[in-house]
């Protein structure tokens, strides 16, 4: 706040004496106190015991607020820049301020109310010497972290997944974790449409950190106990199956992959109810073995080389909902946060998919990382390892 304070009073100082406009500095005066009241109301609304539509308030006044300021602090960065190099082509440098301030005002605005719409389907293909024969050519759709309470009751933007994901044609589709942000409530409203998912194998699900009501202040414990009830009851009515801690066997003729669930695996600050042996107990046995774990970060902890399972699906990650390709190589803040982030990865013969989701947390924008729908076909063959 005391950043924003500085860059205000020297934007304020620069309209009065560069322009010479009492009139220009007193509306950007009185537009900075109604700013600043806005910012306040914003700050004083709780969040973990606001509703829904309070959270939904909040989110989009964060955005509205990072909008403003973000350009300006670029603006003030070009300008002092500038004053410290001793150029004497303040017009032209002030104009490129503005016109960077511009771009990236209209980059966010489009990360908000475009990209964030925009359904990105990215296929796949892995190679395994040791798939049993039966699931050659097997599809599975993996899509993550729907963050529902975002979309407030409007069903539109999940009508589209659920018509992209049944278009596929799935063998079997899997959702890997945080269906909700706070409350399994905001679940309600999109237990029709998400039922509509069809395929050949069923519908899978875990649980990501979001989803036990750890981000809500709750009256009682047996208050937050119903919450979680109510999140496997309203999935059970959709026709998903819950992997918590769980495994089921996929038969075709006579062959069997396993597919293994477990609970959210945070590494801190978030929690862990993840319990890998307890979801089965062999990991070394020569069954095909696909794991659904939302925090990628579990790769690296307790799967690869402590365990032969073949293919592990997270999410969680976002990509922090900004993503660049730049010439091929996907540029992301996350990869500052998460050693795999985004994407494939591989370790000798195991691999992990990373989704980056469909919603949004905090903030409703995405900037280059697309709302992602997986489809992953398995090939009987050669390993690939790239």
């Amino acid at each position: 706040m005391i950043i924003n304070i500085i860059v205000d009073i020297n934007i304020y100082i620069w309209i009065k004496n560069k322009l010479r406009s009492k009139k220009h500095a007193l509306i950007y005066a009185v537009s900075l106190i109604l700013l600043y009241v806005y910012i306040l109301v914003a700050i004083l609304i709780p969040r973990r015991s606001t509703s829904n539509d309070g959270l939904l308030l909040i989110m989009w006044m964060l955005f509205s607020y990072l909008t403003i300021y973000i350009p300006k602090y670029l603006y003030a960065i070009i300008i002092t820049i500038s004053k410290l190099f001793k150029s004497h082509r303040y017009y032209a440098t002030n104009c490129i301020g503005l016109i960077i301030s511009a771009l990236v005002f209209v980059m966010l605005w489009w990360g908000a109310l475009i990209t964030r719409n925009s359904i990105e389907t990215r296929e796949v293909e892995l190679n395994y010497s040791n798939l049993p024969k039966a699931f050659d050519n097997y599809k599975i759709v993996q899509f993550s972290d729907l963050h529902l309470g975002t979309f407030g009751n409007d069903t539109t933007f999940v009508s589209d997944v659920v018509n992209t994901i049944n278009s596929l044609e799935p063998d079997l589709v899997v959702f890997t974790g945080d269906i909700v942000n706070r409350q399994s409530i905001e679940l309600n409203p999109f237990t029709s449409v998400l039922s509509r998912i069809k395929a050949r194998d069923g519908v899978f699900s875990i649980l990501g950190n979001h989803d036990y009501g750890d981000y809500m202040d709750w009256p009682s414990q047996s208050a937050k106990t119903d919450n979680d009830r109510l999140l496997f009851n309203l999935q059970e009515k959709m026709g998903w199956k819950m992997l918590n801690n769980k495994h089921h066997l996929i038969c075709h003729n006579s062959d069997t992959i396993v597919l293994i669930g477990v609970e959210n695996w945070g590494d801190p600050p978030f929690k862990t109810y993840g319990d890998l042996l307890k979801a089965y107990l062999d990991l070394k046995d020569n069954h095909f073995k696909i794991l659904l774990s939302h925090n990628s970060a579990h790769w690296r902890a307790e799967i690869t080389d402590k365990t032969n399972i073949d293919l592990m699906l997270a999410g969680h990650t976002h990509a922090m909902q900004t993503e660049i390709d730049f010439f091929g190589y996907r540029i992301s803040p996350a990869k500052f946060r998460y050693n795999e982030w985004g994407g494939l990865y591989n370790n000798n013969n195991q691999k992990l998919y990373v989704n980056i989701g469909l919603g949004e947390v905090a903030i409703p924008m995405r900037i280059g990382a697309t709302p992602e729908i997986t489809l992953i076909t398995l090939k009987y063959g050669q390993t690939n390892n790239r």
